[in-house]
């Protein structure tokens, strides 16, 4: 895979043409952006997954729904539907793509909605006889036809968007320069204690302009594992052997994680939102035990026996919450 990108480092400058041209168009106001008269927050990144967008969709939820009817609105990556469908009883996680269908599932409260024109999407929900007071964007920084009240970029600890390349030689969706849309930026899943010199050493790689605030978040674990019937703590998990399962951009974090608990398992590791095949789920089916992400659960949890299918929920722990939280609660206000 690596030497099909090297290789491919020709066609850098053709997407790098492309992407900055429509960006320029948008800038100077002949692609036209649409604003709208509800606070609409954009999570995304420069990076093609793996970045925590999940995680923080679910943090702001946290901190804005008891005051606020809040709406999510994704393009639903990977369904099997098209157009604009709103997250109501019966519908499957085909439907939706397997993030929309876990903050659903998760939040009773929300409402979730996939549209892969989010104009159109946003439209729908404010037309609803109980529409959202907020919209949080997830994934929608690229889609600028949106012009979100603020915008929020997440970039990973371990490959900041400063040290990538575009596609296809490297996670980039567009150009470095693209940051400078960002109002907030998040270098995400930062080991935890990240010390001060390291925080200096990464404000001086991003070189922020002023009016840009910094964050930094790293992941937090539930003590427990769930399903549908249940729960038990995750050190129960010491007693025996598992399968961990994963289908995610990045499963490293998780995996040291739980190699620096001495938990004894095997790893069967996926592409990001793999489709689990007849095949993969007759292999889990003869384990003991198989523990997943959220992503993953929802995928397979009316596939594998309850009993033996557990996942291990995560949160996002941000530097600085209280000033973060009043910074996006104050946003909210202004309309």
């Amino acid at each position: 895979m690596m030497l099909l990108r090297k290789i491919l480092f020709p066609i850098v400058p053709a997407y790098y043409l492309i992407t900055s041209f429509r960006n320029k168009l948008y800038d100077l106001n002949i692609l036209k952006a649409k604003s709208f008269d509800i606070p609409v927050i954009c999570v995304g990144n420069l990076s093609v997954g793996g970045t925590g967008k999940s995680t923080m969709i679910e943090y702001l939820f946290r901190l804005l729904q008891k005051e606020n009817r809040v709406a999510v609105l994704s393009r639903g990556y990977k369904r099997k539907t098209s157009g604009f469908i709103l997250g109501v009883d019966g519908v499957k996680v085909e439907d939706l793509g397997d993030e929309p269908y876990q903050f659903k599932s998760k939040f009773s409260d929300i409402l979730v909605a996939v549209d892969t024109d989010r104009q159109h999407g946003i439209e729908q929900l404010m037309s609803l006889k109980n529409s959202p007071d907020i919209i949080l964007l997830d994934d929608g920084y690229q889609h600028r036809k949106v012009k979100a009240g603020l915008n929020i970029l997440l970039t990973p600890f371990s490959k900041l968007y400063v040290d990538d390349f575009l596609l296809p030689t490297g996670d980039l969706r567009e150009s470095k320069r693209g940051a400078k849309r960002a109002d907030i930026v998040i270098v995400t899943k930062c080991p935890v204690g990240l010390k001060e010199e390291e925080k200096i050493n990464i404000e001086k790689k991003l070189n922020l302009k002023r009016n840009q605030k910094l964050y930094y978040s790293s992941i937090s674990y539930d003590e427990s594992i769930y399903n549908n019937k249940s729960g038990k703590l995750l050190e129960k998990l010491k007693d025996q052997k598992f399968t961990l399962v994963t289908g995610i951009a990045n499963s490293k974090p998780l995996v040291d994680y739980l190699t620096s608990k001495d938990f004894n398992f095997e790893h069967l590791n996926y592409k990001d939102h793999y489709n689990f095949k007849a095949k993969d789920i007759e292999k889990f089916r003869k384990r003991d035990l198989i523990l997943t992400t959220e992503k993953d659960y929802m995928r397979l949890k009316d596939k594998v026996e309850a009993s033996k299918l557990f996942y291990l929920p995560i949160r996002a722990e941000i530097s600085n919450k209280d000033e973060f939280n009043e910074f996006i609660k104050q946003f909210v206000i202004k309309f």
